[in-house]
């Protein structure tokens, strides 16, 4: 009688709980796991989200800052060390790269700020090691960023596959009970098939707000690559141009 009264009360949420309370094992899991997936998604969008916004922030003060500087290597001997972000942990490896490749006595020079990059060379292989360096930062870098992203597209393809699945079977037993007990009266098989329908409705409702979220987070993902790709460039340009004037 209470299952009958949730099911003509006609609200969502007390339909939803009802055919939950009287789904079968199978879709009970399964609604179970869904939820369980639900609270993961958030939990990735809530920290991946403050994580992209904090690397777009970081990386704007980190290029007004660089381009202050006068040479290449201006911003990389003079700040303070701390946390890097993306974009200098990028610039700060390159540079690290870069420093080592010099002759001891231009590097001590160039570290103590007793002369310019202009003063120092690099040849064109080592300019080329450099920018191995930066590319391979580069890579890692979007993978580390890109975490997490794997999961949150696997809960938006996953779920309603489940609730699919959890539909399927319940139908499945809802038809054999009414083989067994040989009637098609619909008193008797729609609560059974109401009961199915819970495990794609509560699918749905786990993988279309994860979807749009995912496509969010994709856009700040997609537009942080974008950053780190042109300043590797302008990194590797720029190193060029200053220290490149020594033959192989």
């Amino acid at each position: 009688m209470l299952e009958m009264s949730v099911f003509q009360s006609g609200l969502p949420m007390a339909s939803l709980i009802g055919g939950f309370m009287s789904s079968n094992l199978m879709g009970k899991g399964i609604v179970l796991v869904q939820i369980a997936s639900s609270i993961v998604a958030a939990a990735v969008i809530i920290g991946k989200n403050q994580e992209l916004n904090g690397i777009i922030r970081n990386s704007r003060r980190f290029l007004r800052e660089f381009l202050a500087g006068r040479d290449v290597l201006d911003y990389y001997l003079m700040r303070k060390k701390g946390a890097l972000t993306a974009l200098e942990l990028i610039y700060d490896r390159t540079c690290e790269r870069m420093v080592k490749l010099l002759d001891p006595d231009v590097r001590r020079s160039v570290i103590g700020r007793q002369s310019v990059a202009e003063n120092a060379a690099l040849s064109p292989r080592e300019i080329e090691l450099v920018r191995s360096t930066c590319e391979h930062t580069v890579q890692e870098e979007e993978l580390r960023i890109e975490q997490g992203m794997g999961l949150l597209a696997t809960i938006v393809t996953a779920s309603p596959m489940l609730g699919l699945l959890g539909t399927v079977w319940g139908v499945l037993d809802a038809f054999a009970d009414m083989g067994s007990k040989g009637t098609v009266l619909l008193s008797v098989i729609a609560p059974a098939i109401s009961s199915a329908l819970v495990t794609t409705v509560v699918g749905l409702l786990v993988a279309i707000p994860s979807a749009i979220f995912y496509n969010n987070l994709a856009i700040k993902v997609r537009q942080i690559d974008t950053d780190m790709d042109g300043f590797a460039d302008e990194l590797i340009g720029r190193v060029a141009c200053e220290f490149q004037g020594r033959e192989d």
